[in-house]
């Protein structure tokens, strides 16, 4: 049977990671944490409750964190391999679902969205943020998903190896559709209910933040 390895990036979690990777471990045979220069407890709490944990001296991003995640996932030996957001906003039964899709083997790279049947509590900024996050992605891309920057994707050994993601933080989830285009990954969109909590809303990207990320989206692809 195919190696299943769930990767969470981590950034001063140590409220939820616990928890997190408790339930991700029911799902996955392994789990790769990534600490990225958090400064408190999350490593230590992620490895105590069974995660492989990688720590970066300082603090890089989630594409910094995302990326080393997925090197370390092929260095374990994986499979298929899922990222997972690390405030609780994911369940595992939908990591699990996005692992049974992948081991189908006619796709090469799934993600979970939350638009597709709509389930779970978004908040309506959420969901304005979402779509033109989508809208963005697809007049840079040409590449039309629902959830474009959703947290919870998977890919298999040969997608991650053929991947390159050259981006440090949020503009991250747009750059897995750029790659997708690219090099001509086939894509599935899974439908993925929606958790938010107080503590995982206040862990959320603010709107100057997300502007942010688009000028340096569309920055780069001028460059490209």
């Amino acid at each position: 049977m195919e190696k299943r390895v769930i990767v969470i990036p981590a950034y001063r979690e140590e409220q939820a990671i616990g928890d997190v990777v408790r339930a991700a471990l029911g799902v996955a045979d392994r789990v790769l944490v990534v600490d990225d220069g958090s400064g408190d407890r999350t490593g230590e709490i992620a490895a105590s409750a069974g995660a492989t944990v990688v720590r970066h001296a300082i603090n890089r991003g989630l594409g910094g964190a995302l990326s080393t995640g997925i090197e370390g996932a092929l260095r374990l030996g994986a499979d298929l391999i899922v990222t997972m957001d690390a405030d609780g906003q994911h369940r595992a039964g939908d990591a699990k679902r996005a692992f049974d899709r992948l081991a189908e083997g006619d796709v090469d790279f799934v993600i979970g969205s939350r638009m597709l049947e709509q389930k779970g509590n978004m908040p309506l900024a959420r969901r304005y943020a979402q779509r033109a996050g989508n809208a963005l992605t697809f007049l840079l891309y040409r590449k039309w998903v629902t959830d474009s920057q959703s947290g919870l994707r998977g890919m298999t050994r040969s997608a991650a190896e053929r991947i390159t993601l050259r981006s440090s933080r949020m503009e991250v989830s747009s750059e897995f559709i750029k790659e997708i285009v690219e090099k001509n990954l086939r894509l599935v969109e899974i439908p993925i209910e929606a958790v938010y909590t107080s503590y995982s809303l206040s862990k959320g990207q603010s709107f100057a933040v997300g502007i942010e990320t688009a000028l340096k989206l569309i920055w780069r692809r001028l460059l490209d």
